[in-house]
C-alpha cells in the first residue's frame, strides 16, 4: 500500500466516522426538546402557528394557542403562562 493509498484510506474512515457522530447528535438534540403550544410570546414562535402565520416569528399575540416553541423535553406542562400552563398540543387560538 503506498502513503497515498493509505491517507485516502485514513480520510475517508475518519469521515465516516465524523458523519456517523453528526447524525447521532442530532438525533440526541432532537430527544431532548419538544414542542410546547402557547408558551411563545408574539413575533418569538419557532414556526408553524397556524392560521396567519407561516413560520418562525410569525405569531400574533403572545401566548398564542396554536404557535408553538422547542422546549427542554418534559418541561412544557410546567411551564405558566397568564393563558395558563403549556401544553403539548395546540390549544385554541
Amino acid at each position: 500500500m503506498t502513503i497515498t493509498t493509505t491517507h485516502a484510506a485514513i480520510a475517508a474512515s475518519l469521515a465516516l466516522a465524523l458523519a456517523t457522530g453528526t447524525a447521532h447528535a442530532a438525533d440526541s438534540a432532537a430527544k431532548k426538546t419538544e414542542k410546547c403550544y402557547g408558551v411563545a410570546l408574539a413575533g418569538k414562535n419557532d414556526c408553524a402557528a397556524g392560521a396567519g402565520t407561516s413560520c418562525a416569528g410569525t405569531s400574533k399575540v403572545d401566548y398564542q394557542g396554536n404557535s408553538w416553541k422547542l422546549v427542554p423535553a418534559g418541561s412544557c406542562t410546567t411551564i405558566k403562562t397568564p393563558k395558563g400552563p403549556g401544553s403539548l398540543t395546540p390549544k385554541k387560538a
